[in-house]
Formats: structure tokens, sequence, C-alpha cells
């Protein structure tokens, strides 16, 4: 590796000196260096392969070997020797040396069989270790990256202690940094033969595989590596996320769009897009497809294996509408789950794009406005806006979701004729203030009408999304002719995904899940204006 301080002119008269005596070590300067060590690994893998020696070091082991390099002996060399360094500039110096020493490569892959545990490593050179499928591919992953000039190496099947709860707790929660810090991310792909052409990597067991979605999204820098450790289509940049080719693959095999491939933000912004991208990977462990997406939307929340999938997924969406008012991952169809009946027993419920209505012209919007304007006194519409304005956001603990909504009462329920028993049921369905429409779904509803009334009340509700009120306006507009406000109405009109509601002896309510969109539209402008219920549901 080469040396990070050859920027200095001065550099070759710093070192003349192969080996700087003990006494003449200046202790604030190893003070300094320590302390820079114990920033950088800070937030480092708790374990490391050296590449060199083959060993797995803890962090004291790592600072120990970088002590006894010639890198650390270097540093002192240079310090000591340059007494008059301006302060920055030593302090930059210091960093860099740190930071390129400890620079660590990251392997993204599939488990296959009996991957080597800490307890086979431990203590030993793993580059001696008898040949088998998972060693090899270890000694494999170690060699890449010493060649590539690394010192340090970390894979997850053997540098965690996996008896070790805590340990495994906060790896799993650290993963995604650990991942996004690294200097090299390899990708192997232990299924695609030397000399695949374009494609092999979409069909890969490796991209199916719910932990590889983090691993990839993470890294700054990743390199596909085919079966025989060569690079994947022959492709030698130093980064495959600068690989049109690569990309324009991983992009249409994930759904995932080249930007967030490239350059991914973790947060819960497009919580709903997120979700979508995890639904069709499958994980080994059930509660790991909601733990593999704690990094991907920058959340920390315990770690419980046996919770089982509906309570870990369950948590983790409790936790982006409660953090983010995001009410998009409430859009999903298939099964309710235990945890809380809005959200699904699934991650494929996700897996198909939520309702989107037409997209609306600004000609026609503002031809819609000026026949509301005719239609609708302006105090209605400003009425009605104030009172979205000043809705509370959606809160989500304790599985009890309070969810803002637009409230229509259902009148009717009448079951499609000729189903098979044990089927989905079709139902047709009127509610105040909404056009007819149709719900399907496993559970077998009470049919009932204004005439034959049951005593439990059901609803169609809108969940409240505050997006609408950013809607924008048109440049020119008077602030003084509400436009605001009827462009408001004018989307409220257009058709939208609802949730069907049963009400609780209590007056809680549940989601009656449904295997397709149901898609309401309001019948008319008096249905929003006269009609329409705007409340708070808690919701189990």
């Amino acid at each position: 590796m080469s040396c990070p301080f050859v920027f200095l002119p001065c550099i070759k008269d710093a070192l003349r000196y192969e080996q700087l005596p003990q006494q003449c070590v200046d202790a604030d300067t190893e003070r300094a260096i320590r302390v820079v060590i114990d920033t950088q690994l800070e937030n480092a893998p708790l374990r490391l392969l050296h590449t060199t020696t083959g060993l797995l070091c803890d962090r004291q082991s790592q600072i120990s070997t970088f002590k006894a390099n010639t890198e650390y002996q270097q540093l002192l060399l240079l310090i000591t020797n340059l007494p008059d360094l301006l302060p920055d500039l030593r302090a930059e110096l210091i960093k860099e040396a740190v930071e390129v020493y400890f620079r660590c490569v990251m392997l993204s892959h599939r488990w296959e069989g009996n991957e080597p545990q800490l307890h086979h490593i431990k203590d030993r050179d793993v580059y001696k270790l008898e040949a088998a499928s998972g060693i090899v591919k270890l000694q494999s992953f170690c060699k890449v990256a010493r060649d590539e000039g690394y010192h340090w190496a970390w894979i997850d099947s053997c540098c965690i202690d996996q008896t070790d709860k805590g340990e495994v707790d906060e790896s799993l929660n650290s993963m995604f940094t650990w991942y996004r810090d690294s200097a090299l991310t390899i990708v192997y792909l232990s299924d695609v033969p030397p000399s695949s052409k374009s494609g092999a990597l979409a069909k890969s067991a490796w991209n199916t595989r719910g932990w590889t979605v983090p691993e990839f999204l993470a890294p700054k820098v990743i390199r596909f590596y085919q079966q025989d450790w060569t690079l994947y289509l022959d492709v030698r940049s130093p980064n495959h996320k600068d690989s049109l080719l690569i990309m324009r693959e991983l992009g249409s095999a994930t759904g995932i769009d080249a930007g967030a491939l490239v350059d991914f933000q973790p947060g819960m912004t497009g919580a709903r897009e997120k979700l979508q991208w995890a639904s069709k990977r499958v994980t080994t462990r059930q509660e790991d497809i909601a733990y593999s997406l704690f990094g991907i939307f920058g959340v920390q929340l315990p770690i419980f294996y046996g919770e089982k999938k509906q309570k870990a997924l369950g948590r983790l969406l409790q936790e982006i509408v409660a953090q983010s008012g995001d009410i998009t991952a409430l859009n999903w169809v298939g099964k309710s789950s235990e945890f809380n009946s809005c959200l699904p027993a699934d991650i494929f419920s996700y897996q198909a794009p939520p309702y989107a209505p037409p997209s609306l012209s600004e000609d026609n919007i503002r031809r819609l406005v000026s026949s509301l304007r005719n239609a609708m006194a302006v105090e209605s519409a400003s009425n009605l806006y104030s009172l979205f304005k000043n809705m509370n956001p959606p809160r989500f603990a304790s599985r009890r979701l309070q969810l803002p909504c637009m409230v229509f009462r259902v009148t009717e329920v009448r079951r499609t004729p000729g189903q098979a028993q044990g089927a989905c049921f079709t139902y047709e369905v009127e509610a105040d203030g909404l056009r007819d429409l149709v719900v399907t779904t496993e559970n077998e509803l009470i049919e009932f009408s204004r005439a034959r009334p049951i005593r439990q009340t059901f609803v169609l509700v809108r969940p409240w999304d505050r997006c609408l009120l950013e809607l924008p306006e048109p440049f020119g507009l008077d602030s003084e002719s509400h436009s605001r406000e009827f462009r408001l109405m004018v989307h409220l009109r257009q058709p939208f995904g609802a949730l069907l509601l049963a009400e609780q002896r209590r007056g809680e309510y549940k989601r009656i899940a449904s295997d397709y969109d149901i898609i309401a539209q309001v019948r008319d402008m008096a249905s929003i204006d006269d009609m329409m219920d705007v409340r708070r549901l808690e919701i189990l």
C-alpha cells in the first residue's frame, strides 16, 4: 500500500531513519493517534479478519497490529521529525493515515451449507484451514481483499458471535452503517459461472435474498465477482456502481431506480416504494425480512428472534408511521396482520404498486376549479380546507393506530351470487356519499341494507394525506381567489384507495383486508360538502 503522506515534499527527510528510539517518541503524539483510532473504530465491526495473517482480530488486536506495522512507524517518524507542523495539518495527517490503514472490505453473499462460524476460525489462520466449500469462499474473499491492498475484511458468518444475543442485536442494527462506511463491498455470486453473459446477475439466487438489499444499497463502492472470483462481465472498473451495464441489469431485476442504486439515502422518504423493493425477497429466519430493512429506513429497534414475522414487520411499520406520519404503508392487499389489522401479515402484500388516480393536466384542473366556483360556495371550500389543515397527523403506538380520515358509512353489502364456499367473496357495497363499488375479500361478511340493518357498523374511509394540502398553485393566480381550496376539492373528487373498517364493541375499528384495491369515488360535490365525516378513528 502506498504511503498516505507522499504529498509532503519533506517526506524523504522526515523518514530518513528506519526506526525512532522509544525515548524520542512524543507521548502526546501517541495519545493523539490513539484518539483518532478509537474514533475510527467506534462505528466499525467488532471483529475483522486481518488479510495478511488470516487471523480474526478484535479491536484491541487491530490496534496492536497497527502499532506493529510500518504505517504506524512512518506516522510517528513524520510527526516527530516535523515538530513545526501546523496543528490542523498534523491532525489531518493522523486522520488520513488511520483511515487508510483501517479501511475495511465487506462481503455480500448467499449463505450455503455449513458456513464457517466464529468458533471455527478463532485463533486460527484461515489460509491454513482445510479446504471446504465455506472455507474456500472465506479464503478467496480474504485473498481478493488483500490483493486489492486492504488490511481488513469482514464476513457475517464468522465475524459475529452468533451465540451472543447482545452482539447479534448490535451487529444487525449496525450492519447498514458498516456497509455504508466500507472502502469496498464485494458481492460474491456463487451460482454465476465464469464468462457469464449479461443477465446472469439478475438470475442469481443472491438477488432473491432479503439481506442483500441493504448490502448493495448502502455501500458507495461495490464490485461483483463470479463463481471463480473473476469480475462479473469482466468489468474492471474500481466501482461497479459506475457501470451503466451492470446497474441497468440490477435496476431491471430489482425495480430500484438508477439514482437509488448509485446513491441511496436511508430514511422514511418513499416508504411504500422501499417496501415494494423488498416484497419479493426471502430470508432463512422469518423475522429477518423486517430486520434487514431497519438500516434502509434509518431505524434502530430491538431484535427478538422468535417473535415471528408478523410482529417483527408490524413493529417496523408502526415505527415508520409513528416517526414520519407517512400512511403509504397502509396501501397493500392481502391478509391483515395480527399485530394491527391495518398492516399486512406479509411483506409480499406490497408487491403490487399502490393505486394511483388518473393524473390531471393543469388545463383540466383549471377547468374543474372554474366549474366548482359555480357549484360550491367559497365559504364551504375554505371551511373544508381549514378542517383538513388542522387535522393532527396519525399516531401509532402500542399496536393501536389513531388514523385521521374521511369516513363514509356503509349502508348496504350484497354478495355477488354464484361463488364457491371458502373462496374469496366479492361484495357490492354502497356507502353514503360514494358511488357503488366492489370489495373482494376472504372474509365472509353478513349481508345487510337500509331495509335489513345489522347491529355492527361498517365504514369506508379515505386516510388523510397531508400532501394534498401542498399541491402547487400555478404561478400568477390571485391569492384571494381561493384557488388552493378549490384545487383541493378537485382532487377530493378523484377516485381513491379506500379501507373497509368494521366497528368493534368499544368503538374501535378493525380493517377488513381485501385481495384487490378498493377504489372509491364521491358521487358529487354535495357528498364532500354535506355528507363527509372527518375524524380520527382508533384501529386495532
